[in-house]
C-alpha cells in the first residue's frame, strides 16, 4: 500500500530548519489498522498530509501501490486521492447550507456520477450509518456525533481503499466516540486500511499497529493481531 523510503519534510522559521517528520524506512499493508500518536508539534499530521498526497517531502520518495505518488502530475495525484483515499477530519468539514444527502453527493459529483446514482449511493451509505431517516437535515441541525457520521458516510462515498482520519473522536461525546470506532473495525474488516491520528489511548488500542512519533521521527509498537 504505502512505502516511505528516506522521507524527509523540513520547515523552516526565522531561517532555521525544524524536521517535522524523518522516516528511513516505513511501509503500511493493505489492511492494517495503524494508530498514530505521540505529543502535539511531533509530526503525526505531517505524516497524513504525506500519506494522503497533499504535502510533498523534501527528500525522499513516497510510493503508493507501487507507484512513486509525488512523481505523478498533479492532477494525476488529485484523481489518485479522490479516487483512492478518504479523509476523516475532527472538523467534519460538512458544507453547511448542503444536507446530509447533499453532503454525501459532493464526492460522487466530483468523480462524474450520474445524479440518480449519486442519490441511491448517499442514500445507502447514509442508511448504514444509522442516519436514513435524516437525509434533508443541514449540519446545524445535526447533533456533533450525527454530524461526524455524514462525514464517515461522505468518505466512503468513492469506496477507498484507505482511509486517512485525523482525530476523528475528538470532538465527540462517549456514545459517538464508541460508534465510530466500531465502523472503523468494520472498514477494517471489510479489507480497507486505516491509518488514525489519534490522542486518545483506548482509541489507539483499537489499532492492530501503533507508531509513535517524536520530534518526528517514527517509533513502532505492535498491540494484537488483525480482527
Amino acid at each position: 500500500m504505502f512505502q516511505l523510503q528516506d522521507v524527509t519534510k523540513v520547515y523552516r522559521r526565522r531561517e532555521q530548519e525544524v524536521v517535522a517528520f524523518k522516516a528511513s524506512s516505513l511501509a503500511i499493508n493493505q489492511g492494517e489498522y495503524v494508530a498514530v500518536v505521540g505529543p502535539s508539534g511531533s509530526g503525526k499530521t505531517t505524516l497524513l498530509s504525506i500519506l494522503g498526497g497533499m504535502l510533498s517531502p523534501d527528500r525522499g520518495q513516497v510510493l503508493f501501490d507501487g507507484q512513486s505518488l509525488y512523481e505523478l502530475p498533479i492532477a494525476e495525484r488529485t484523481k489518485r486521492r479522490r479516487e483512492r483515499i478518504g479523509f476523516v477530519f475532527q472538523t467534519f468539514n460538512l458544507v453547511p447550507y448542503l444536507t446530509a444527502l447533499e453532503n454525501v453527493q459532493v464526492p460522487l459529483f466530483l468523480n462524474g456520477v450520474a445524479k440518480a446514482d449519486q442519490e441511491e449511493r448517499a442514500m445507502t451509505l447514509l442508511g448504514q450509518v444509522g442516519l436514513g431517516n435524516r437525509l434533508d437535515h443541514k449540519p446545524s441541525e445535526l447533533s456533533t456525533g450525527q454530524q461526524q457520521r455524514v462525514a464517515l458516510a461522505r468518505t466512503l462515498a468513492n469506496n477507498p481503499s484507505v482511509i486517512l482520519a485525523d482525530e476523528p473522536t475528538g470532538n465527540l461525546d462517549p456514545d459517538s466516540r464508541e460508534a465510530v470506532l466500531s465502523m472503523f473495525d468494520q472498514f477494517v474488516r471489510e479489507g480497507r486500511t486505516i491509518v488514525m491520528v489519534t490522542h486518545d489511548p483506548a482509541a489507539a488500542l483499537r489499532a492492530n499497529r501503533r507508531l509513535t512519533l517524536s520530534d518526528g521521527e517514527v517509533q513502532e509498537a505492535m498491540i494484537r493481531n488483525a480482527a
